[in-house]
């Protein structure tokens, strides 16, 4: 069923369906993790909805986005999603697979790119019975390395790739980016509260940077007992 919300009373709106892949946590996170620049070129591989790209912009209007989605349902809403919140300009949403260069930007074009990769590699796991959830979560269709490789393909040099990942896999994370010579530069995990291991991790990588890793104080969900005030910020409930 197809759905409707909004970021904040008088924020931007954005159409969702039940049977694709939801608005998730995960996406709030990535949303509020890099740091942008003013006329920053972003790319989301994997946009789904293009639900990230209305994140960031909400941070830096100034923002250009660019969507790269496979599903063919998906692709749909995120055009909607932009025209809905007047963005047509400022946000290009592309149906293409990743895995194909001939269906992506041109190369080297972009300052950052971010994507929620699938967690699980192929045959992990339960899977999905449906696809765009199967596709969303695990490497049925497209691989870690697909995204990397895809990454480092569309970031100039110097450019920023941001991700949303599993604590579990991050050995795997960061050897598959340093194959497509992008060097982890920025490590936060994200916990429930301060006692709790930490549940994702927010990783930024830089194409060519030099090694050195700068891990951050985690971001926790609840601190004292009560939902934390980066939490709440992250989603937008300091404008309700």
């Amino acid at each position: 069923m197809e759905r409707m919300d909004q970021l904040w009373p008088g924020g931007y709106r954005f159409y969702f369906d039940d049977t694709l892949f939801q608005p998730s946590t995960d996406s709030f996170l990535l949303g509020a993790f890099p740091k942008l620049r003013r006329g920053d070129r972003v790319c989301d591989l994997g946009a789904g909805t293009g639900l990230l790209g209305l994140l960031l912009l909400a941070r830096e209007p100034s923002l250009h986005v660019t969507n790269v989605e496979r599903q063919a349902a998906s692709h749909a809403l995120s055009v909607r999603n932009a025209a809905l919140n007047g963005l047509d300009r400022q946000v290009t949403c592309l149906h293409g697979d990743l895995r194909d260069k001939a269906q992506l930007p041109t190369a080297g074009s972009f300052d950052l790119v971010v994507s929620n990769p699938p967690y699980f590699p192929a045959g992990c796991g339960l899977v999905s019975p449906q696809a765009s959830r199967r596709d969303a979560r695990s490497e049925v269709t497209c691989t870690l390395g697909d995204v990397c490789a895809a990454a480092a393909r569309l970031l100039r040099y110097g450019g920023r790739f941001a991700v949303v990942f599993r604590p579990d896999r991050l050995v795997d994370l960061t050897d598959t980016l340093r194959q497509s010579r992008l060097e982890p530069k920025r490590l936060r995990f994200v916990q429930h509260t301060a006692a709790d291991a930490p549940s994702l991790l927010l990783l930024e990588a830089r194409k060519g940077g030099r090694p050195g890793l700068t891990v951050e104080p985690p971001l926790l969900h609840y601190t004292d007992g009560a939902e934390s005030a980066e939490w709440q910020r992250m989603y937008f409930r300091d404008k309700e």
